[in-house]
C-alpha cells in the first residue's frame, strides 16, 4: 500500500482529495495563500502546485509550432506567453508548503524539468505529480522517480504504450510507488469524453492504484469515480472565478470544492466495506417471519397449516422447518399465539 505523508492510499481508505492550484494564483502570493486556507476549510487533503517557468517549459518563439489553435480556451496565444502568465514564482514554494502543513494538508507539485524536481526534493515534498502532457518525457519521469517518492502520473494524452514506458521508467530506478490518474486532456472535458470505465482497465492492466484527474465541470465525475474505487481525485480550484486566469473556466470555487468533498465522503459511506455484511441468523429484524401456533391445540394434535402458520414477528421457529414438521404431533397443550419451538413437538 502507498502512503503520502500520513495518509494511506488503497481500498477502504478515504479517497485522497487534491486541490490543484495550477495558474489560479494570478502571480499574487496573497491569492495563493487565501486559496490554500479556503481549501483547508473546504476539506482538501492536499494542495498541488506546478513548478516551472516559461523558459523551462518551452521556447520564446512566435512561429506556427508555438501558436495555440486546437479549439481550446487559449487559442491565439503563444505557448511562452501563456506559461509566462501562468507560472508561479519558485521562491513561493517554501511559504506555501509551510502554510499547508500548518493547516493539516500535504503539499506537493508537478515538476516540469530536472531543476524543478531538484527544488521540490530539497523541500522534502511527500510525492511528485507527473502532468498529463509530460507522460511522454521518459527521462524526466525516470529522474523524478529516482528520489524514491510516490509518483502520481496522469494519463491524459497517453496510449497504453506510453503508460507502460512511464511505469517502466519508475521501475528502472526501483520506484514502485505509483498511482495512475485517469485524465481527459480537455479543458473543460465533456461528459462523453470522460471514459471513467478506463480506470478499471488501468488498474487491471498495470496492477497499481488508480484515481481521477478531473477537468470536467461540476462534481459528478469525482462522485462516480469514488463509487468505482478511485483512491485519489484531483480537481483544479480557484478562490473566485471573477479574478480570471488561464484555468479559471474549469476550476471549482471553495464552496463547490466543499460540495465535492461532502458528496465524495457520502458516497464512501454508502459504498461500505468490500466484504458484504448480512444479518447473522438469530439477529434478523424482529419483523421477519417465523412459525407461530395459530390457534389453541391439544396434546397429541397433528401439526397442520391450520394450526401453525408462518407470520410476523420473528420469535418462533424458522419457516424453513415447516415442511419437515408437518404431520408431527404436539407434545402438550399450546395456546394460540405462541412462538413455535421444537420443544412443543413429540419426537
Amino acid at each position: 500500500m502507498i502512503s503520502i505523508g500520513e495518509r494511506m492510499l488503497g481500498p477502504e481508505q478515504p479517497v485522497y482529495l487534491i486541490a490543484e492550484l495550477s495558474a489560479n494564483h494570478r502571480q499574487d502570493i496573497g491569492i495563493a495563500l487565501d486559496t490554500i486556507r479556503a481549501m483547508a476549510k473546504a476539506g482538501a487533503d492536499a494542495i498541488k502546485l506546478q513548478t516551472y517557468t516559461a523558459d523551462t517549459l518551452t521556447l520564446p518563439y512566435k512561429t506556427p509550432p508555438f501558436l495555440i489553435g486546437s479549439g481550446t480556451a487559449w487559442d491565439g496565444a503563444y505557448l511562452h506567453d501563456l506559461y509566462r502568465e501562468a507560472e508561479m514564482p519558485w521562491d513561493w514554494h517554501a511559504e506555501l508548503m509551510h502554510e499547508c502543513k500548518a493547516l493539516g494538508m500535504d503539499c506537493f507539485s508537478s515538476p516540469f524539468d530536472p531543476s524543478a524536481a531538484d527544488l521540490l526534493n530539497t523541500l522534502n515534498v511527500p510525492a511528485f505529480k507527473i502532468a498529463s502532457f509530460e507522460i511522454t518525457d521518459i527521462p524526466l519521469i525516470e529522474y523524478v522517480a529516482s528520489f524514491g517518492k510516490p509518483m502520481i502520473i496522469s494519463t491524459g494524452i497517453a496510449g497504453l504504450q506510453d503508460i507502460e514506458w512511464a511505469i517502466d521508467a519508475c521501475h528502472r530506478v526501483g520506484n514502485k510507488q505509483i498511482v495512475l490518474l485517469k485524465c481527459t486532456s480537455a479543458y473543460p472535458a465533456a461528459d462523453s469524453s470522460m471514459m471513467l470505465l478506463q480506470m478499471q482497465d488501468l488498474q487491471q492492466r498495470f496492477g497499481v492504484p488508480v484515481g481521477l484527474s478531473d477537468h470536467s465541470e461540476g462534481v459528478l465525475a469525482p462522485v462516480v469515480a469514488t463509487a468505482m474505487g478511485a483512491v485519489m481525485i484531483e480537481k483544479h480550484v480557484i478562490l473566485d472565478r471573477s479574478i480570471g486566469g488561464p484555468d479559471a473556466h474549469f476550476s471549482l470555487e471553495p464552496n463547490e470544492f466543499a460540495t465535492l468533498v461532502s458528496q465524495v465522503r457520502q458516497t464512501e459511506a454508502m459504498m461500505g466495506k468490500s466484504e458484504p455484511s448480512f444479518p447473522v441468523q438469530g439477529k434478523n429484524s424482529p419483523f421477519a417471519r417465523s412459525l407461530f401456533v395459530a390457534k389453541d391445540v391439544k396434546k397429541g394434535e397433528v401439526l397442520s397449516p391450520e394450526n401453525v402458520r408462518s407470520i410476523r414477528p420473528a420469535q418462533g421457529l424458522h419457516p424453513r422447518f415447516f415442511p419437515e414438521i408437518l404431520g408431527r404431533r404436539f407434545a402438550n397443550d399450546v395456546e394460540g399465539g405462541t412462538p413455535l419451538s421444537l420443544e412443543h413437538l413429540q419426537p
